[in-house]
């Protein structure tokens, strides 16, 4: 019997805490701080699974309304960006102090990056072990969603705001050629058809600098 999509998003924290702990030596060289966020805005791609994204989507349900609207306004701005080639300031970013709306449960291209220096608008600077334990728990985290896609997260949600795609997807239900148009047009990525450890959805790392 297949296993059910909210079945497999309960094993996400396990997989974000196996990465942590295997690069916890390793992150702790980062000059990250609060409010940085020079990976949320300047040279960030914030790319998610379709688990994530229902994940993402069950949080923004709890917030008030005039938060809700704003940030799918932002969403749709973010959309509109990356279809024109632009990075787009995260839209869970908030404006008054840099801070994550959704830190708590944010996806694991947010989870794994960090950088030895300050970015300062910069790309961050990244141990080479860490991206690739990045590799391995990206490739983990799409045989798991094998049913799912990878893609920005602007596009991702995009989707699973249309009541037929969440339905399909939601049901256990496998039908890429649905999205067909639209997935080859915005870089989506069947998860099934991902080789294990191999090509992976465009996260953050494509902007990194690598630290031997």
């Amino acid at each position: 019997m297949a296993q059910k999509i909210q079945d497999k998003i309960e094993e996400l924290p396990e997989i974000y805490s196996d990465f942590e702990k295997s690069a916890d030596e390793l992150k702790k060289f980062s000059a990250c701080k609060i409010g940085c966020a020079d990976c949320c805005t300047y040279v960030g791609n914030v790319d998610i699974t379709t688990m994530e994204g229902i994940v993402i989507q069950n949080c923004l349900e709890t917030f008030e309304k005039k938060v809700k609207s704003g940030i799918k306004k932002k969403l749709d701005k973010n959309k509109a960006e990356r279809e024109r080639g632009v990075l787009a300031r995260c839209a869970f970013l908030k404006k008054e102090d840099n801070t994550c709306r959704i830190y708590d449960i944010r996806p694991f291209s947010c989870r794994r990056i960090y950088s030895i220096k300050q970015c300062n608008q910069s790309q961050p600077v990244v141990h080479r072990q860490a991206i690739e334990l990045a590799d391995y728990t990206i490739s983990k985290m799409q045989q798991l969603d094998d049913t799912g896609y990878s893609g920005h997260m602007s596009f991702i949600l995009y989707l699973l705001d249309k009541s037929g795609f969440r339905k399909t997807y939601m049901g256990g239900k496998f039908n890429p050629g649905k999205i067909m148009n639209f997935g080859k047009g915005h870089g989506i990525i069947i998860n099934r058809f991902v080789k294990s450890k191999g090509l992976s959805y465009n996260t953050v790392y494509s902007y990194e600098k690598v630290l031997y």
